[in-house]
């Protein structure tokens, strides 16, 4: 995979990523846009036209140059519809092409065409953000696509890795009003923060020892918006070096609408870490389903008359079915299907302790159907991804109380139209 060639070679990337001017930002920003959280779900100018632009690398001007952007639109397009926008910045000396190709950070192949997509290419394949041209260069882009297509103006997100994740904070710095949440994997302020007072909803992923930029850097970013967004100081737990795990913490007391999350993970400077191995892998990778996890978790003001069929139900539904009574010990797994796409779904389990005894420690098996196969899972540890599969505990979600419940979640490859059977959950 062309992500692959981004894992900085050298010492030298990093002092790059680390010299680069940080960028002033323009005060004005997307004047045309209409405010994400001011109550309302705005048609943009290209609802209800017959689109001009088409999927595929555009080119536009900005701030006097010519700059270009990938682009891709869904399947079954329809122009009465409005959809989700999310950009994707790629890394130092990364492209546009390389998120492109790997999926946009994995979350194309879970939007279910729900969502437009768009990977813009940064000037010497970074975004120092001089004189705020890459925020320019995101106005002017955000721009050109809803004045042609359907946008969801409460539904615009981005994300990106390292120099991606700098330039990512620094539209959530300056454009609160327009953005409504931001991933930042391994980033660090190099891109600036003009602004930064107002609140964005915000997930924050980093390495517990990345050699290229130290995860006090990404911990300083997501305390901007742990103040922000009214959050309760805390110092979130981070997995051990060694154990190859990771831990997501959701912070306590933010406003209402503005999350902060927080995923730290026992590794060096990925967007691919992968539990319980040393090497990374975009197809094995627990971090695209936290996102889209994160980023699905806001629904429009107002819905569109045919709801997107891959709205994720809450953090941590109830079982479909009344866990029946058990014995002090026992647990209940329920599984539910979230999405689905040619030759994959996502799949969330729930697991319950219905008891009036705190269980320490849960394992889940299940059946997987011929032909499907996990791809990725999160906020637990798997032993096989085919056939007869056991899901056990995260070191974080072992312990439930009394009624009390939480959830894993897997990405799979085959047909989701068979769901995984012999469910089961034991608990010492």
């Amino acid at each position: 995979m062309p992500k692959r060639r981004h894992l900085l070679t050298s010492i030298a990337a990093a002092a790059v990523l680390l010299a680069a001017t940080v960028g002033g930002a323009l005060s004005g920003g997307f004047r045309g846009a209409v405010a994400a959280t001011n109550g309302t779900l705005a048609a943009t100018a290209g609802c209800g036209k017959a689109p001009t632009l088409t999927s595929g690398t555009r080119t536009i001007q900005s701030s006097g140059q010519s700059r270009t952007y990938n682009l891709r639109i869904p399947d079954g397009y329809d122009g009465n519809h409005p959809y989700r926008l999310i950009f994707g910045f790629h890394w130092l000396n990364g492209s546009a092409n390389n998120v492109t190709s790997a999926g946009y950070y994995g979350l194309q192949p879970l939007s279910n065409n729900s969502t437009i997509f768009v990977a813009p290419q940064g000037l010497n394949a970074g975004w120092a953000n001089t004189n705020g041209r890459d925020l320019t260069l995101f106005d002017d882009i955000s721009r050109q696509i809803e004045s042609d297509l359907c946008v969801d103006t409460t539904q615009r997100f981005a994300l990106g890795w390292s120099y991606g994740g700098a330039m990512s904070y620094a539209v959530a710095c300056a454009r609160p009003t327009i953005i409504r949440a931001v991933t930042v994997l391994s980033g660090a302020n190099l891109s600036g923060c003009n602004g930064g007072t107002q609140p964005v909803a915000y997930f924050g992923i980093h390495g517990t020892f990345d050699s290229v930029l130290n995860i006090s850097q990404g911990r300083q970013l997501r305390d901007t918006f742990v103040r922000n967004n009214g959050c309760t100081a805390q110092s979130p737990r981070e997995p051990s070096r060694g154990s190859l795990t990771h831990i997501t913490t959701a912070y306590a007391g933010c406003r209402a609408g503005y999350p902060v999350q927080w995923a730290a993970f026992d590794g060096d400077h990925t967007p691919s870490p992968v539990d319980g191995s040393g090497s990374p892998n975009d197809s094995r990778t627990w971090t695209s389903g936290e996102i889209w996890r994160f980023f699905g978790q806001f629904e429009s003001t107002t819905p569109p008359t045919t709801p997107p069929p891959t709205t994720p139900p809450p953090t941590t539904p109830p079982p479909t079915t009344p866990p029946p009574t058990g014995e002090p010990g026992t647990c209940v797994a329920t599984y539910r299907a979230v999405n689905s796409w040619p030759g994959g779904f996502q799949g969330e389990v729930t697991v319950a302790n219905p008891t009036a005894t705190t269980l320490n420690g849960w394992t889940v098996g299940l059946t997987l159907a011929g032909g499907q196969a996990i791809s990725s899972l999160w906020s637990g540890t798997n032993t096989g991804t085919t056939g007869s599969v056991t899901v056990r505990n995260a070191a974080y979600n072992g312990t439930l109380g009394a009624n009390a419940s939480t959830t894993f979640g897997f990405t799979a490859t085959g047909d989701g139209a068979t769901p995984p059977g012999n469910v089961t959950c034991t608990s010492p």
